[in-house]
């Protein structure tokens, strides 16, 4: 696939990788000001974090993993719907993603969350919407795992983690991006659902 036949997801790759090593080099002005606060959200109106957050990452391990996660799913993604979609479904699965964090973190300045793994997220299950049948392989794991089957176990993991796991993630931020990807796609792409409808018919 060229660069050419894909070029949103290939500039939002540019974008996130050229800020995030900016900000690394920056990370008290850059990181900082574009991470996602919810108390600055709430009480400063710093709505923009909304978005900028998903365009830094906290150090190279972070950026590299959502970089090759993205590469992996979005150009396949943009050259099956239209650009206009992918644009909107990116955007909106990143802002979303933020919403329930923010409700829950609106009272803690100390509160600092950001990447694109919502945002991503939201890409990879439109994606298996998109392509039920393939398989999706996961890091250093060599068995491909059917996309509706690596769909319930991911949702189920978010779930689990952001109850019992004490880690920086932010475990909710890929469940409701995931979850929003899915639901943006139905409502902007209704036909993909008669599809799993002639689907079963057949099966």
């Amino acid at each position: 696939m060229e660069l050419l036949d894909t070029p949103i997801s290939f500039l939002i790759l540019f974008i996130m990788v050229l800020i995030s090593l900016i900000g690394f080099r920056t990370p008290d002005t850059i990181l900082l000001k574009f991470s996602l606060n919810p108390y600055s959200i709430v009480y400063h109106r710093k709505f923009y974090q909304m978005i900028t957050h998903i365009f830094v990452h906290l150090d190279v391990v972070h950026l590299l993993f959502n970089s090759l996660t993205f590469f992996f799913f979005a150009p396949q993604l943009e050259s099956t719907v239209s650009r206009a979609f992918f644009i909107l479904l990116f955007f909106t699965s990143g802002i979303f993603s933020t919403i329930p964090t923010i409700i829950k973190n609106k009272h803690n300045p100390q509160y600092y969350s950001l990447g694109a793994s919502g945002a991503i997220a939201g890409v990879i299950f439109s994606y298996i919407l998109f392509y039920p049948t393939s398989r999706i392989y996961i890091f250093l794991f060599p068995i491909g795992i059917p996309a509706p089957i690596f769909a319930i176990i991911y949702l189920a993991y978010c779930v689990y983690a952001s109850k019992h796991h004490s880690s920086n993630i932010n475990h909710e931020a890929h469940f409701w991006g995931a979850l929003w990807g899915l639901i943006f796609s139905i409502f902007y792409y209704p036909k993909v659902i008669q599809f799993y409808l002639n689907l079963f018919e057949f099966i």
